[in-house]
């Protein structure tokens, strides 16, 4: 069994679409008002992890599809990189489908976010691979993300070293999804945790 470091190296890794809703179903809030390196560095120190680096993923609309959305997470996302958070974005991608509503049937632009957890995935095992730290803390309930648990486990045993991967999450009753990424660690927190790590910064709807 590799002997588990003292100083515990952790890079987290922040699907933002998946945190926004977790976020908006658990605690009511409809707009994307976390900081990632606040939240990231509350949940390290609640259990005595030394955050390291920041990493954000996220689809963003084109300014042609929603341009109010694109001002704000294009505002916001400059915020985190004056931080040194790593960005890493996407345009999300729309399909057509049909609701049903008091007048009939309707169909909407529904947005879908394609590839970050792939990149996200690709990241894990990378940084995992190059030893860069020893905690993995990732922001998603994908399962999807599933398989980069037994790919950081192997690189564990390659290396005889000590690694981990902590899947976070929001807690509350109104929050139904209280599955993690199965088969590593979960870290649940709540409301007022997740309050103490609001971000300072507005970003209004500018059109």
């Amino acid at each position: 069994m590799p002997a588990e470091p003292t100083a515990k190296r952790t890079v987290s890794f922040i699907d933002g679409q998946a945190l926004f809703h977790g976020i908006k179903f658990a605690f009511g809030y409809t707009f994307p008002n976390f900081d990632p390196v606040a939240l990231s560095k509350a949940i390290c120190d609640r259990a005595g992890f030394t955050l390291t680096a920041t990493r954000f993923y996220s689809g963003i609309p084109s300014k042609f599809d929603d341009p109010r959305w694109n001002s704000v997470w294009a505002r916001k996302l400059a915020y985190m990189g004056s931080r040194g958070v790593h960005v890493y974005t996407r345009p999300l991608k729309y399909s057509p489908q049909t609701v049903t509503t008091a007048s009939g049937p309707t169909t909407l632009k529904v947005p879908r976010e394609k590839g970050i957890d792939v990149r996200i995935a690709l990241d894990v095992v990378r940084l995992a691979r190059e030893q860069q730290c020893d905690v993995h803390l990732i922001f998603s309930q994908d399962q999807d993300l599933r398989e980069v648990v037994d790919e950081v486990r192997a690189i564990s045993a390659s290396q005889s070293r000590w690694i981990k991967v902590i899947c976070a999450f929001p807690e509350s009753d109104t929050y139904t999804n209280q599955w993690g990424i199965h088969k590593c660690d979960w870290h649940r927190f709540d409301k007022t945790l997740y309050d103490s790590c609001l971000d300072p910064n507005t970003y209004p709807f500018d059109c």
